[in-house]
């Protein structure tokens, strides 16, 4: 049985570490002579406001950097970078061009006469995946010749990895990522996101590790300096490698079970050859799951401080990207709003599938979909709706207040200043390097 070949490099040089992870990995193998190659990182985030740590967020520019040098090389003349950050505003046109920019692409551009693409500035097109999956994939990456996938190495809360399959959910318009987060008992997130690589262009994966996160994918989890690359023409064994090293059997984590099985694959890593460093040598577990109390009414930190009258149920798979985004800010204001005293027997839902409990004094709708689905329930005492898509979050706090939680507006008013207080855990710390975001 002719294997599937993985490559894991220590990084520890530029351009010679991700040279060696795509040599050893024969990743560029089947790259024609003037092929158009798009080159798709993870900038899952960004804002305008305020720096914020990107370690294990953010794909490092330093790879991008090394991946087009290596492309050069080869002979590529076309090559773009494309990515459709996840936005409050769906109008805004100026974030993503910041971003690109901050993060040093307008070099690029000048250098190798790179182009950067803004997704949603772009058509897209009506790709059927099978089984009722039928999502709008952005119109550059459908048509290249050859796809460069540069995920980061990562947890995720909901689908336990985030690496390059699932980054792959960044260029899909923003009605196929909410049709992801469906109520579906066995169509659900993960059996969406299984589908994303299946009508790919040729493509190369390589995990960009040199920063891991753990409970992402956003600012709010645990970064570290790990220094790793793991590379491989095969998208599904470069992930399953990756789900191991970060601690998980790639049979437990759905979606890459999901993938083999349509591939006719095993759940292990028996059709699998890794070459360069040993996984053991390497591995490092990380946590994806936000704990919460045994119920799952309230999120364990919470717990421990000693709130009373309130349950926020824990997150299910319904809950988009654009609601969830809020979460770690909506409970950093409910926590710092605590003065010891119960709240009035406040629940908060949010998603497409939770319900309210009968006796509870007041419910907070959170978001759109929540309204929709429970805006005529009847164990509903006094009902307090945030309606957007996403909510405004002056609307949140709004709403907070009408409940008796009594959360600074200030918080929500300059939200896009939060992400820049994270950043005070890694300052003083050298192995947390800005530089490896910049191109110089």
């Amino acid at each position: 049985m002719k294997k599937n070949l993985v490559s894991i490099v220590k990084y520890e040089k530029p351009l010679d570490s991700v040279r060696k992870a795509v040599d050893l990995s024969h990743g560029l193998d089947h790259l024609t002579a003037k092929a158009k190659v798009l080159i798709k990182p993870n900038i899952v985030f960004w804002t305008k406001a305020t720096n914020f740590p990107k370690y294990g967020v953010i794909t490092t520019s330093r790879v991008v950097e090394d991946m087009v040098v290596l492309l050069k090389e080869q002979g590529i003349d076309d090559i773009s970078i494309a990515e459709g950050t996840v936005l409050r505003n769906p109008k805004d046109m100026e974030t993503q061009l910041h971003a690109f920019k901050k993060l040093g692409y307008g070099e690029l551009k000048k250098r190798y006469g790179v182009q950067y693409i803004n997704i949603w500035e772009r058509p897209f097109e009506t790709v059927d995946l099978g089984d009722g999956v039928v999502v709008k994939f952005n119109t550059d990456i459908i048509n290249s010749d050859f796809v460069v996938d540069l995920p980061v190495l990562k947890t995720h809360s909901m689908t336990m990895v985030s690496l390059g399959i699932k980054n792959l959910k960044g260029m899909i318009d923003i009605p196929s990522r909410k049709k992801c987060h469906n109520t579906h008992p066995e169509k659900d997130l993960h059996f969406w996101i299984s589908r994303l690589a299946d009508q790919m262009p040729p493509m190369f994966t390589l995990l960009d590790g040199i920063y891991t996160s753990e409970r992402g994918p956003g600012i709010d989890g645990r970064m570290h300096r790990s220094d790793l690359l793991v590379a491989s023409a095969d998208i599904l064994s470069a992930d399953m490698v990756g789900a191991r090293i970060l601690g998980f059997e790639p049979a437990a984590v759905p979606h890459l079970a999901h993938a083999a099985d349509r591939r006719q694959r095993p759940h292990d890593l028996s059709d699998i050859e890794i070459v360069g460093e040993s996984i053991e040598s390497v591995a490092k577990p990380h946590g994806f799951d936000f704990e919460y109390n045994d119920d799952k009414t309230l999120p364990l930190p919470m717990e421990k401080m000693g709130i009373q009258g309130l349950s926020y149920y824990k997150y299910d798979l319904s809950l988009c990207t654009y609601c969830s985004g809020m979460t770690s800010t909506v409970l950093a204001a409910i926590a710092k709003a605590w003065k010891g005293e119960p709240w009035n027997d406040v629940e908060i839902l949010s998603g497409k599938v939770m319900k309210p409990t009968t006796g509870k004094k007041k419910t907070i709708l959170f978001g759109k979909c929540m309204y929709q689905a429970n805006k005529d329930n009847p164990d509903i005492q006094e009902m307090i709706a945030v309606k957007g898509c996403p909510p405004k979050p002056e609307k949140v706090s709004e709403a907070l207040q009408k409940a008796g939680i009594d959360v600074d507006a200030g918080t929500f008013e300059n939200l896009d200043l939060i992400p820049g207080k994270f950043l005070k855990r890694y300052e003083g710390k050298p192995e947390f390097d800005e530089a490896f975001y910049t191109i110089e």
